[in-house]
């Protein structure tokens, strides 16, 4: 019987905190149906996994795994030691590589200093798992060739078992680290003019392929197969493991989701099967299937799952007129009375159109007027502006630790990379187009979607009917267009306002300013019942928000104090904890309403360490020596002596030398609860830290609101946005927002207090100034919590 299936399977990525028997690089598996079991319950922070070689569970963090495929797993667990397993395990283009490698492969092999050349002749476990253990390592067997015969070990026999037949010393069996493919010369060559061995046999729909783009190699299985002799298309669906999470819908249905590859080129041999040096685009198909979905019109359509040349329903598109080309998305696919041929409707960019969905008066969809078009499915081809943006998508993000965002509605949700910020979000007409008075939910929208997908789950949760409009807007016509083209009109802004104002929140809100966390707090809470972000420790109740508003009492001492500081004061002064990690942490900073500061400057701490924050049950480090700590001593967070950043915790020793001052004599520190079972096994344990990552500044001046965006891990990873940075024309005229990048900003935040405090605002470079004097709002996220929220 075959243990390995019905299992999911994760690598330990770093030290378990309570477990200190556990290494980082440990293979731990958890069946599927209790996974899915685990994954139903509201907050996932820990998984109940069993570790190769044990046979009962241990809880362990996520955010201390990640996943990896049965076929990865068996890969790593050749591998002996857990910190080289780790290391491999990061190498992910040598496990991919591997995972691709199929018998009769030319290969390298590292024996001791030598690269020998052979080729594999078996692929598998050299021995039965261990008991109850599901997996056991697979490992390659290997014909040497040519100079490097008897060089080997074996004539393909392991412990008495004959696994391939070879000479005598001519064998090697070796785990996947010391293999590499003998990767052809044809690799270096253009990707248009393929140089492929002769071969008779053809790929054929079904088959397991290997196929390679910008010489890096993936894999997948071919669905279809078009074209001629001379050109051939083959449509290749890439394989489930690198998507391992579906999410389900309101009514139980299993949404599917997988990257479609069209490879371009001559007959592509079967034998080999390897595609190497085609020309590839990329394109997002998505199907689903309701019994309650219902047609508006009587004509027979195509199937809502149809696809065409890569096209189907919500497919960006282009087309070809007279007057140049115009961009669009497919609604509505099928046979319109009288034609014989599929049509489909497009909603298009402009007003290039001549209906509003309808066609000799029977509706197919809905849109604006002159913006509907109906033509031949066949004139339709996929958006040019995009199809390179998600193929480099795919390649960086497919085998990563995430969700893959799906709405009801089948919309992709798109993400940028770092390196295309500057190429699709910086410039003029760029970012979200203000109008009338819409400067704060501008800055706020630009903030929270732009470049970070931390609140990601509010575009596809489950909703009420009559809220479910507004979460479809914020998706298609917000979220969607600012991430995959830069820019979102006005008009679509407006639109969300009107359908706040309908909804009675507010009378003004398609006419007056309103405040950011007014806009948030109506749209996480009241329209799409987020889950509140923050939960906060009082008195041994907690309390819920969305927001996090910064108050200091009258005796604090800061001058040019770090958000870190704010916080950790605010907190002290009103005797609060944050009872757990947030995913998302919207922070505003201390003023007397919109237009008094506190301070002339803030500096934005770029990690904000929650660590000495989080309530009682969570183990805290001694701030004098790093052991655990076993006091908290309030009466110290203040005292000159000490830094003025961080809660003042101890362990016994040093509170006893602290305390033994006859200054702090009087103090009263508290007893800190330590987690049930840390002292297990009686190992030492290391404390991590719990840290946020700064994403965005909202800043106000004059009652204008913009923002900075962290796009990126380098210094200079800043862009600034203004939704209203220019105008064109007057009252008929229209706004013009632009993103600019802002490298100057992290030549301030490198600066030492004490220079930072020289600084004269008017005389810093670019839009710094603003950042660090006109905050407002700063949003901070959790890399580890925003997967399970």
């Amino acid at each position: 019987m075959d243990r390995s299936t019905n299992n999911m399977y994760f690598i330990i990525t770093a030290q378990p905190k309570y477990h200190g028997y556990i290494h980082a690089g440990r293979i731990c598996h958890i069946a599927e149906s209790r996974y899915t079991l685990e994954l139903s319950k509201e907050s996932l922070t820990k998984l109940p996994v069993i570790c190769m070689g044990s046979y009962t569970d241990t809880k362990l963090d996520v955010s201390d795994m990640d996943h990896v495929s049965a076929e990865e797993a068996g890969l790593l667990l050749a591998l002996e030691d857990d910190s080289e397993r780790l290391k491999w395990f990061r190498e992910r283009e040598t496990l991919r590589t591997a995972l691709s490698l199929t018998t009769n492969t030319p290969v390298t092999v590292d024996e001791g200093k030598q690269k020998l050349r052979g080729i594999i002749r078996f692929i598998g476990r050299l021995s039965e798992p261990k008991y109850l253990d599901p997996l056991s390592g697979v490992f390659f067997g290997i014909e040497l060739q040519g100079p490097d015969k008897g060089k080997g070990h074996t004539d393909g026999t392991f412990r008495s078992r004959t696994f391939f037949r070879c000479k005598k010393d001519c064998g090697i069996f070796a785990p996947f680290s010391r293999v590499r493919p003998v990767v052809p010369s044809s690799l270096t060559s253009s990707a248009h003019q393929p140089t492929l061995q002769a071969q008779t046999d053809k790929l054929s729909i079904g088959d397991r392929v290997t196929y390679f783009v910008d010489e890096k190699c993936s894999h997948g299985t071919v669905v279809d197969l078009n074209g001629n002799n001379e050109h051939q298309m083959v449509r290749i669906s890439t394989v489930s493991n690198h998507l391992p999470y579906m999410r389900m819908d309101r009514q139980g249905m299993k949404l599917k989701f997988h990257w479609t590859v069209f490879l371009r080129g001559r007959p592509i041999p079967h034998t080999l099967k390897s595609i190497q040096n085609f020309s590839v685009c990329f394109h997002s198909e998505i199907s689903f299937h309701s019994e309650t979905e219902k047609m508006d019109v009587d004509t027979p359509v195509v199937e809502p799952d149809a696809n065409y040349g890569g096209l189907g329903v919500n497919s960006m598109v282009e087309v070809d007129f007279a007057a140049g080309k115009s961009y669009g998305t497919i609604r509505w696919i099928g046979y319109l009375p009288g034609r014989d041929e599929i049509t489909a409707g497009v909603e298009l960019e402009d007003n290039s159109g001549v209906s509003d969905g309808t066609f000799k008066g029977v509706r197919f969809f809905n849109c604006p007027p002159g913006r509907a078009i109906f033509l031949k499915l066949l004139t339709c081809h996929p958006d040019s502006r995009f199809q390179m943006a998600v193929a480099r998508w795919t390649r960086e993000k497919s085998n990563s630790f995430l969700f893959l965002f799906v709405s009801l509605d089948s919309w992709v949700i798109f993400y940028l990379l770092t390196e295309e910020v500057s190429q699709v979000l910086i410039g003029r007409m760029k970012g979200i187009q203000g109008h009338c008075n819409s400067c704060y939910m501008d800055a706020a929208l630009f903030s929270l979607f732009s470049c970070s997908s931390v609140l990601d789950s509010i575009l596809f949760k489950s909703t009420k009917p009559q809220d479910a409009p507004i979460q479809k807007t914020l998706l298609r016509d917000i979220v969607n267009p600012l991430r995959s083209k830069g820019f979102v009109e006005g008009r679509h802004i407006m639109k969300l306002r009107q359908q706040l104002e309908k909804h009675g929140y507010s009378h003004s809100f398609t006419t007056d300013e309103k405040d950011p966390e007014e806009f948030l707090i109506v749209i996480m809470h009241h329209i799409l019942a987020l889950e509140p972000l923050l939960k906060l420790s009082a008195g041994g109740k907690v309390q819920e928000s969305y927001c996090y508003q910064i108050f200091l009492d009258q005796n604090h001492n800061l001058v040019l104090p770090t958000v870190q500081q704010l916080l950790e004061h605010s907190f002290h002064s009103a005797g609060l904890k944050l009872a757990e990690v947030p995913s998302c942490l919207i922070l505003q900073m201390p003023r007397f309403g919109k237009k008094f500061k506190m301070f002339d400057k803030i500096i934005p701490s770029l990690e904000l360490d929650i660590t000495d924050l989080l309530s009682e049950g969570s183990p805290q480090q001694c701030m004098m020596c790093g052991d655990l700590a076993h006091e908290e001593c309030t009466d110290c967070f203040k005292d000159p002596i000490f830094s003025q950043t961080g809660f003042k915790l101890f362990c016994k020793k040093c509170s006893f030398q602290v305390h033994s001052n006859p200054q702090r004599q009087s103090h009263r520190p508290t007893i800190l609860e330590i987690p049930e079972g840390f002292f297990e096994h009686g190992t030492p344990h290391v404390l991590a830290r719990d840290k946020l990552e700064l994403f965005a500044v909202l800043c106000i001046e004059t009652s204008h609101y913009v923002s900075f965006i962290k796009y990126g891990p380098k210094s200079q990873d800043w862009i600034f946005f203004d939704s209203m940075a220019d105008r064109q024309g007057e009252r008929d005229g229209f706004n013009i927002p632009e993103v600019q990048a802002c490298p100057e900003v992290g030549m301030y935040l490198e600066m030492s207090p004490a220079e930072l405090a020289n600084q004269v605002p008017r005389d810093m470079k670019g839009v710094a100034k603003r950042l660090f004097c006109d905050a407002y709002m700063y949003l901070y996220q959790s890399s580890s919590m925003c997967l399970y929220r």
